[in-house]
């Protein structure tokens, strides 16, 4: 099953140390509660493309979702880009965008699913695994305001 979602969290922080916070994946599980791991297993270049992640997270309906995640594109303060496989497969991206003491973090994540069991049951779940979905990030958002001591303006 096909799944797309757009996510925008808008902050009072500066525009580096929210890009830093979403670049420095592997320190995700420290702050990010959904987070259980994520792994660096290829270095990629000297910008980190062609580096591969391993990330496993927890939904709410307490199933695990594990994927790789190879950096595809790279621009310094604006975008990050991938390419997802395993449990997920499809394609991923975190735009920054700033405006004053705002910054604006859009997350674009256009997959489908590859666990038989989601697949069968689609369906009838696709609702509560957008909602899961839309949880996760909503918490995404407010641990990383936590994390970054920034006021939150709003999480969509």
């Amino acid at each position: 099953m096909k799944y797309s979602f757009v996510t925008t969290w808008r902050l009072k922080t500066p525009l580096q140390s929210a890009w830093n916070a979403i670049y420095l994946s592997e320190q995700w599980p420290q702050w990010w509660y959904s987070v259980i791991s994520v792994q660096e297993i290829e270095k990629g270049d000297e910008q980190g493309i062609g580096s591969i992640r391993i990330y496993k997270l927890r939904s709410p309906m307490l199933y695990t979702l594990s994927f790789h995640m190879q950096l595809t594109d790279r621009v310094e303060y604006k975008l990050l880009s991938g390419i997802a496989t395993g449990d997920l497969v499809g394609t991923g991206s975190w735009q920054f965008e700033e405006d004053g003491e705002i910054t604006t973090i859009r997350c674009y994540w256009d997959v489908t699913t590859s666990i038989s069991w989601m697949n069968k049951l689609s369906f009838l779940l696709k609702p509560i695994f957008k909602l899961n979905h839309s949880i996760v990030m909503k918490q995404g958002g407010k641990c990383l305001a936590r994390k970054l001591h920034a006021e939150i303006i709003s999480l969509s």
